[in-house]
């Protein structure tokens, strides 16, 4: 595979993975004839064909939309494959399958089962069109989908009744009835008959586009296990089954009727989180026992069955999937709060991975920015570095939704939403977003194909006034944060500074050098009439706002570098006063907190913010709000991505683990501990597991310290620490900064 540079094709650009000319496609997209591709169809295909001399890999490159299952020779295969369409508003993702193990010599049946869901979303474009798409061709081997394949519309698949699930998500609430089942039609022996397939387009042709080929990994699924406990409403119409915290799961059942006909439900606690109708699942008996997993996944901390008289449940059991990436970060303190207020924001962030970053993955499921930032960066304390790659297909996607006139928005994809948020996509261009993702990964690939779009965003859609201020833009919804006190000015002007640092690195990693110098040249110009416009002594204003002091504004003052240390004390006594932030604006409060060395009072306030959510045993998973349901913002969520701040926090100030060179091949250690007595953290960089641990005994500070081969660390004490005890292998030493290579190391420091 190749990867396309940017070019501007209507008015998007095509940045992620597509096939390339020598991969040409030989395979058709196909349906049957009765298909009417209405919502919520679902549809089942077969091959059967005599093989020999299988080779030992065999690529099948898969496409649907919109999702896919698949078999071969009664074996399952891919367990929700696809992704969500939309790499740009015209065309279509596909997976990459090597199916050569699962063949042999002889006869083999390929089975695939399809889910199109017929409606647009916050993550999803609906082409209008079920089909799949199967090509996978080698030397005496062709099965390609085309009339050689057959099809069938599943006539037990249907669509529940209203209540519906809201118009922001793709999926439909999904009914089986058991009484017009296919019997075992993906297997081998399969008898029943279905009609030849129809070829409805070529591999790129209309309504499908391009096809992208897919870089996030395939889900990972547990398999169908038992709940953590499972108990009965006393009336025994609903069954309660516990789930070991909030996951991704699909239900099943094993159901016996007399008569058939009877309606089960099947729900999770999070049916309506976040004041709106999210998706359920229902399952029609029929005579006899029967076995029923329903393939739409839900997320909650409970599955409930609702039962009808008529029908005997005689097993439950759950499927967790998931985006396929291992918690192999971690952080650990001697005081509880924290070490929960991280795993529940580690929590937080995986219920909101699959086919992209979401905000709540009830709700929305959407692919909000603000959202996004956050979550990218904690990615990388928390998870592998296959996590990584989800922030990278994020990337794309936003830049090439960029519309003709330069702006960018999100939710992406979408096409029943177009909003721009100008400060949520100052975010997701700059520091925290694009920058970081390049910084912390080493992957810079990204960074050419988007510059260009990146470079007229900042130049053409915003401007600056005679003084080098952004000028505040409202796009179509002008949002800083959610609840009151916000001081959109000074957050447009410190975000917009945040962007063209990392426009800066950025076209001096290219070669631009004229653009680095105009970026450097404006920042410059931006901190002078920023101070001169905003501090008024005491705290950072602008002059037509009229409200409270926001602490959201004198905290992006800091943490992008455009408040000079002696405010400092001035800008901490504000953040003792001032609590206006959302949880998703509270991380920067926080940051700015531990950048100023004020360690002890970041730990107080974190707590103090956070200790409702902390202290919520129903809960696994932290809220949209600082309050839940009613109390919180935009409808209340129990999960939503933003909250997760103190995640990052914790391991990258309180551990003090982050990067000073790409991919952490050189990064530092600088604790910072404050109240707490001891603390450690792993992280899982791309070059191999950093790890530190520090513990304060009397006035000594120990500090444990493992560098991957091949990295750098320079261990930072805090001030008034110096060095006691070190190993010889030093690379640079001064009282209190140490640069180490690759070892495991044990310091100790006296003050």
């Amino acid at each position: 595979m190749k990867k396309h540079l940017v070019a501007f094709v209507a008015t998007c650009l095509t940045l992620s993975f597509s096939a390339s000319a020598q991969d040409a496609w030989s395979a058709k997209w196909i349906n049957t004839e009765n298909c009417q591709s209405k919502t919520n169809t679902w549809l089942c295909f077969r091959k059967q064909i005599n093989l020999n001399d299988i080779p030992n890999v065999l690529n099948a490159r898969i496409a649907a939309d919109s999702k896919y299952w698949l078999w071969i020779n009664d074996t399952q295969v891919v367990f929700e494959g696809g992704l969500k369409r939309g790499p740009n508003p015209t065309d279509t993702y596909y997976d990459e399958v090597n199916i050569a193990p699962y063949l042999k010599d002889g006869e083999n049946t390929i089975s695939v089962l399809v889910w199109h869901f017929g409606k647009n979303g916050f993550s999803h474009v609906n082409s209008g069109r079920a089909a799949l798409l199967f090509d996978c061709n080698a030397p005496g081997i062709n099965l390609d989908s085309n009339k050689s394949w057959s099809c069938a519309v599943y006539p037990a698949y249907e669509t529940a009744d209203a209540p519906f699930p809201n118009f922001r998500l793709s999926e439909s609430s999904i009914r089986f009835d058991a009484n017009k089942e296919m019997v075992d039609w993906y297997k081998s022996g399969y008898n029943g008959h279905l009609p030849g397939a129809l070829e409805v387009a070529e591999a790129e042709g209309y309504p499908f586009g391009k096809l992208h080929k897919r870089i996030i990994p395939q889900w990972k699924n547990s398999g169908l296990i038992d709940y953590v406990s499972v108990r009965y409403a006393p009336q025994g119409d609903t069954i309660f089954c516990k789930l070991p915290y909030n996951c991704q799961i699909t239900p099943y059942l094993k159901v016996s009727s007399v008569n058939g006909g009877d309606t089960i439900v099947m729900k999770t606690d999070h049916y309506e989180g976040g004041s709106d109708i999210n998706v359920r699942a229902e399952y029609i008996t029929t005579k006899g026992t029967r076995e029923y997993e329903s393939l739409g996944w839900m997320n909650g901390h409970e599955v409930m069955y609702i039962v009808p008289k008529g029908a005997k449940v005689e097993a439950v059991k759950y499927r967790e999937t998931g985006y396929n990436a291992d918690f192999t970060g971690s952080f650990e303190c001697d005081d509880p709060f924290y070490n929960t207020l991280w795993q529940k924001a580690a929590r937080t962030l995986y219920v909101t991975m699959r086919d992209n970053y979401m905000d709540c993955p009830d709700r929305e499921r959407a692919q909000w920015w603000g959202d996004e930032v956050n979550e990218l960066g904690e990615t990388f304390y928390a998870l592998d570095p296959r996590g990584q790659r989800l922030a990278l297909k994020g990337i794309y996607e936003l830049m090439n939704w960029q519309r003709s006139d330069g702006s960018l928005f999100s939710p992406v994809p979408a096409v029943n939403w177009g909003k721009e948020l100008p400060l949520q996509m100052l975010a997701s261009v700059g520091h925290y977003g694009f920058y970081t993702q390049y910084f912390y990964s080493g992957d810079s690939t990204f960074v050419e194909p988007i510059y260009e779009g990146l470079h007229r965003y900042l130049h053409e859609v915003w401007q600056v006034d005679a003084a080098g201020l952004p000028i505040v833009r409202h796009g179509e919804w002008s949002w800083g944060d959610w609840g009151e006190n916000v001081d959109l000015e000074v957050l447009t002007a410190a975000w917009y500074y945040l962007a063209l640092k990392a426009e800066r690195e950025f076209a001096v990693m290219t070669g631009r050098t004229a653009d680095a110098a105009e970026d450097e040249a404006m920042m410059h110009r931006l901190e002078k009439a920023f101070n001169a416009t905003y501090w008024n002594g005491n705290v950072y204003r602008s002059p037509s706002y009229t409200g409270q002091t926001d602490d959201r504004a004198q905290a992006m003052a800091v943490v992008s570098g455009l408040a000079s240390t002696e405010k400092y004390e001035q800008l901490k006594a504000c953040l003792r006063k001032e609590f206006h932030a959302s949880p998703y604006m509270e991380k920067y409060v926080l940051e700015a907190l531990f950048m100023m060395g004020d360690a002890d009072y970041a730990l107080e306030r974190m707590k103090n913010r956070y200790e409702e959510q902390v202290n919520y045993p129903e809960c696994t998973t932290l809220w949209e709000g600082w309050g839940i349901g009613a109390n919180g913002f935009g409808g209340g969520t129990m999960n939503h991505a933003w909250s997760g701040g103190p995640l990052t926090l914790l391991s990258q100030y309180v551990c003090g683990i982050e990067p000073i060179s790409a991919g952490f091949k050189t990064f530092r250690i600088k604790p910072q501990l404050g109240m707490l007595k001891d603390a450690k953290a792993t992280v899982h960089g791309v070059n191999g597991f950093i790890r530190m641990a520090a513990r304060k005994a009397g006035n000594k500070l120990l500090v444990d310290v493992e560098v991957p081969d091949g990295c750098k660390a320079e261990v930072v004490l805090p001030q008034g620490y110096v060095f006691t005890k070190y190993p010889k292998k030093v690379l640079s030493k001064s009282k209190d900064t140490m640069l180490l290579p690759g070892g495991t190391y044990q310091l100790v420091s006296t003050r």
